[in-house]
């Protein structure tokens, strides 16, 4: 099978695309003949050897899929060969075939095409995790996401909306912010025009703040956060996009009586599989309805691996990028 290998750390362009044996079967695994797999700022961090996780030479990098269910294990259960399903693989899916551990494995609905499919495991698990359980976000509240233009910022604003939250989306680029306005959100903040995203929301909410702040970009975005949140509300601590991870002052925590909330989503999915596996079923359904629907605007062929991760670092990618194998 063809797979895009990284063979030593470095930047995209050190990866190569090889032919090599499939990986084996394992006890509790599902092979995927992949159509799709989704692109993530992981995957750079993971080729550069500034990942967590370090898995051993050479690996095939991609961490999250969609495809076609070719054989499972003996103690899998749920899926069986020819379903069509998504899973969130960690590493591995830039790749012709990926084996999967079952309980990552979901099945999708027949309408969902595959490039969607690839889309939606990390960002919308995140955001689905972080607003409906870690944040219980409840109809008719104030909703702040920050980088509402990436692929998690984007899941967010369409989940706030189909909670029956009211939306507020900030970012930097006007045209990048149209979609998340075309996706749910009720106002829009472009950061580099406006003074202080802190002024214009409380504008915005007549002096409240806001309820619930889903911030995947941290420094200080986050602590200027603290200053618009509304009074018992939560601030959601997605990720550090800015790459500066803040010391929050703790005073404002105490005068707002507010909770600051870490969201780790693959560590709940790892804990607490038939939960995870019951926020992608409440997914699937509002897909069926319309509620949501990844914006992809990049897809790369396999051989363009490397293009599609630098189209990530360069900032390019509204929504998600996907490499697609079909």
């Amino acid at each position: 099978m063809r797979a895009v290998l990284c063979k030593e750390y470095g930047p995209p362009e050190s990866l190569v695309v090889e032919d090599v044996d499939p990986p084996p079967l394992h006890d509790a695994g599902v092979r995927i003949r992949v159509h799709a797999a989704g692109v993530n700022f992981p995957d750079v961090l993971m080729i550069k050897g500034e990942y967590q996780f370090k898995p051993p030479f050479p690996f095939s990098p991609g961490g999250e899929v969609a495809g076609e269910v070719l054989e499972v294990g003996p103690q899998v259960e749920g899926v069986a060969p020819g379903d069509r399903v998504l899973s969130v693989t960690g590493v591995g899916a830039f790749a012709e075939e990926v084996v999967a551990n079952g309980p990552s494995v979901m099945r999708i609905p027949d309408s969902m095409d595959w490039t969607s499919a690839a889309a939606l495991g990390m960002t919308y698990g995140t955001s689905v995790y972080a607003l409906a359980k870690r944040a219980s976000l409840a109809e008719g509240e104030w909703l702040l996401v920050h980088g509402a233009s990436g692929g998690v910022g984007l899941s967010a604003v369409e989940i706030g909306r189909a909670l029956g939250a009211r939306v507020i989306a900030t970012g930097g680029d006007n045209e990048k912010l149209k979609i998340a306005g075309e996706r749910g959100a009720d106002h829009i903040i472009n950061y580099r025009e406006a003074a202080s995203f802190k002024d214009a929301v409380k504008e915005i909410t007549e002096g409240a703040g806001a309820d619930v702040i889903y911030d995947p970009v941290g420094g200080d975005v986050m602590k200027e956060s603290l200053r618009c949140i509304s009074w018992g509300g939560r601030l959601l601590v997605i990720g550090f996009a800015s790459g500066d991870i803040p010391d929050l002052p703790a005073n404002l925590i105490l005068l707002k009586s507010c909770q600051v909330v870490g969201v780790f989503w693959g560590a709940y999915a790892m804990q607490w599989p038939e939960q995870a596996k019951d926020d992608f079923d409440q997914l699937f359904r509002w897909w069926d309805e319309g509620a949501i629907a990844p914006h992809v605007s990049h897809t790369f062929p396999l051989e363009r691996t490397a293009d599609a991760l630098y189209a990530l670092i360069n900032r390019e990618v509204v929504g998600k990028a996907v490499v697609t194998l079909d």
